[in-house]
């Protein structure tokens, strides 16, 4: 007889050999229990997590010749037969190889017939997504309402390309992946059954690389079995499975966090000799850090599929060290797997990018370093409240010297009103002691009734720039925002500002702007001047027989939305709180 390989010799027989899937295996065994088993049950997984198999042993339990709470007892004779193959009455289909409608057709004729030496039929589909439009339509009546002597068993790894209208006639139940700790404890079971022993880090290796499906595990341990002496160690599953070291792999991951450059270059030239896949390499690498990090976040630990020894290894490395700096560095890692993709030198992008997270230090948060500046400002001599009395105070100005500040500044609100400057609360100048009779002639006091004019304290506006000087800057400055808008711009023969504030472009040909003074690029080209002259712009096109004013579009709400900026009280209140004044003035889409 041929070898039976260890994924068909150690496949479960009964509900009790099943590892994992708990709340499918109870409710799949009540339902057996109770009599209310569905007439087509769907399962779905990924590979090796126990589809098919289930699918066999509820068509033992259903045909099962005991007592209800024992089936499948894998002792009867319907069991017998289903175990070995023989069940004629069990009719298991790979939906890979038989998807048309014809062999569809071909089923829906045979289970026309009663069984022959079961109480049912059991109609058995593997890969069942594989199946054409038609023969999911040919099935659909059948399978809503099936003959009372007939069962249908799906399994699928594919559950999204099954139409809706097969689901909604099954009872679906989804497998999820074998945790690490029930795998790594039926393994070594199987192990010493086999007769062979391994070393626990050597299995939590194939355990690891199995990734929550049984089958593949098997097939792992089946290929060490072939391999290894009676003993398997570290190095036998390193050898054959291709893999990096897990030792290797935690001393790289220290030596990154502690910025030890000579065993990181080391540690990968010992991965580079050894020949290992980089991506494997890197996605490993990146998994330690997530790991890592999943240790930092509280609650977080049953998302960790490891065993407890190795559990416990990360946990003590990760105390050391805050989330942040894990994060960063799984960052920095992510962004180097992107760069590998693209990358013809991978070995030089690997070097660079792990000398690039080394270097990264500490990210200390942010409400650290707030509490140690509180900490810093109380142990001053000097706080922020008595800052004024250790600041050099200004004498008093003479009448005849605030006169000549102010008189410029008297104006009527017309001339204000496109002036963005915030209100900053008026300080009362101090009065001298020997009033000056010139002075008083010549300021008389306003009347509380006469409102028509308003001192206003104009701070000193740096950051204005003029338009002749700055035409070229302001050009670069459109084109990072929009290239089109900056080209049109420089097809303009000749730029000026006028006393009034306008900002007029000269066009001889009218289709160079044609496409700037639509009213929403109009609008764009005018919060861009503001924004970069930080004035009160209105943008003005002048061509041979048109006058394109900003009013006749209604195009002057940047100018509305920057003086309701500048007048907004919150601005007026910051102003006066910290005694600062505004500077720039941005309304772009940018700024937004």
């Amino acid at each position: 007889m041929s070898y039976l390989v260890l994924a068909r010799k150690a496949r479960p027989q009964t509900f009790s050999q099943v590892i994992g899937q708990r709340p499918v295996l109870t409710t799949l065994k009540n339902s057996i229990l109770r009599n209310r088993v569905a007439h087509a049950i769907l399962f779905s997984g990924v590979r090796g997590v126990g589809k098919t198999t289930l699918a066999r042993i509820m068509a033992k339990a259903i045909n099962c010749q005991v007592e209800p709470a024992d089936r499948p007892c894998d002792q009867c004779s319907s069991c017998q037969q289903i175990s070995s193959g023989a069940s004629l009455d069990l009719y298991e289909i790979d939906g890979a190889s038989n998807r048309g409608i014809q062999e569809i057709r071909e089923l829906k004729e045979k289970i026309r017939f009663l069984p022959t030496s079961s109480q049912y039929k059991i109609i058995i589909i593997d890969e069942v997504h594989m199946l054409t439009t038609e023969a999911f339509n040919a099935l659909l009546k059948t399978l809503e309402e099936p003959p009372a002597h007939v069962y249908f068993m799906f399994a699928t790894t594919e559950i999204h390309k099954i139409p809706i209208t097969i689901l909604s006639r099954c009872q679906q139940y989804e497998l999820k992946r074998i945790p690490a700790k029930e795998l790594y404890d039926h393994f070594s079971k199987l192990v010493e059954t086999e007769g062979f022993k391994i070393v626990p880090s050597a299995l939590s290796l194939i355990v690891k690389e199995a990734g929550g499906s049984v089958r593949d595990g098997l097939s792992l341990l089946d290929q060490m079995f072939s391999y290894g002496e009676t003993e398997i160690s570290d190095k036998d599953v390193v050898e054959v499975l291709g893999l990096v070291n897990r030792e290797v792999l935690m001393r790289l991951t220290k030596a990154l966090l502690e910025g030890n450059k000579s065993e990181v270059f080391l540690t990968l030239e010992e991965i580079f000799d050894f020949s290992m896949d980089l991506k494997r390499f890197v996605e490993d690498v990146m998994d330690h850090f997530r790991t890592l990090l999943l240790c930092k976040i509280e609650g977080c630990s049953e998302l960790i599929d490891l065993p407890g020894e190795e559990l416990t290894n990360f946990q003590n490395l990760a105390s050391h060290y805050s989330s942040e700096t894990l994060h960063l560095k799984l960052s920095l890692l992510i962004a180097m797997a992107e760069d590998l993709k693209f990358s013809a030198q991978p070995r030089l992008t690997l070097e660079t990018s792990f000398f690039k997270i080394i270097e990264a230090t500490n990210v200390v948060p942010v409400t650290s370093l707030l509490s140690h500046l509180d900490s810093i400002l109380s142990a001053l001599p000097v706080k922020a409240n008595t800052l004024q009395e250790v600041l050099p105070t200004r004498q008093p100005e003479s009448a005849t010297e605030l006169k000549k500040k102010i008189e410029p500044l008297v104006t009527e609100p017309k001339t204000t009103k496109n002036v963005a400057q915030p209100k900053v609360a008026q300080k009362k100048a101090p009065s001298p002691p020997t009033p000056v009779a010139e002075d008083t002639q010549s300021t008389p006091a306003p009347e509380k009734k006469d409102d028509s004019l308003r001192l206003r304290t104009l701070e000193v506006r740096p950051h204005e720039k003029d338009v002749r000087k700055d035409w070229l800057d302001f050009i670069i400055y459109v084109k990072d925002r929009k290239v089109w808008m900056a080209q049109d711009l420089q097809r303009a023969d000749a730029i000026k500002q006028d006393a009034k504030g306008e900002l007029h472009l000269n066009y001889s040909d009218p289709a160079n702007c044609s496409v700037l003074r639509q009213k929403e690029n109009h609008q764009l080209l005018t919060e861009f001047a503001l924004d970069f002259f930080q004035k009160p712009l209105k943008v003005r096109f002048i061509l041979p027989e048109i006058d394109d004013t900003p009013e006749a579009n209604g195009d002057d709400s940047p100018h509305r939305k920057r003086q309701q900026l500048v007048n907004d009280p919150l601005v007026i209140m910051a102003a006066e709180i910290f005694n600062g004044q505004v500077g720039d003035i941005r309304i772009g889409p940018r700024s937004r």
